[in-house]
């Protein structure tokens, strides 16, 4: 059981560090998003909108408690992740710039799996 939990927070604790740091660099918008956002083809300010968002989804599966607005965080990350490994495909980047979201990924959804009862929103009555 402990080997569960330990495997749980560093699984989160990596998300939500690529997360909040990614989501802090998509607000200051230094030279290297810049880049990359222009060459993927968004506006500047998505990436600010983008960022609030990603920082805010970090913060929130760190959270104590709170599991419904877990879950809104978690699948906010899954379409930030996955939507950015298109991005690259669609822009022609290479395998590495398409892995990178994808091993977030799937960081996140061991996170996901993992998590303690405390952290899972209640199950409907039957």
């Amino acid at each position: 059981m402990q080997g569960k939990v330990i495997a749980y927070w560093v699984c989160t604790g990596i998300v939500a560090f690529a997360m909040i740091a990614g989501g802090i660099a998509d607000m200051l918008l230094p030279e290297p998003v810049v880049k990359i956002f222009t060459h993927l083809g968004y506006p500047l300010y998505f990436g600010r909108i983008l960022g609030i968002w990603k920082f805010l989804g970090g913060l929130a599966i760190l959270a104590p408690k709170r599991p419904l607005l877990k879950e809104w965080a978690y699948a906010g990350i899954v379409f930030d992740l996955t939507g950015a490994a298109c991005s690259h495909i669609y822009s022609g980047d290479g395998p590495a710039d398409v892995l990178k979201p994808l091993v977030v990924l799937g960081f996140m959804l061991a996170s996901y799996v993992l998590r303690p009862e405390s952290r899972r929103l209640a199950r409907a009555a039957s």
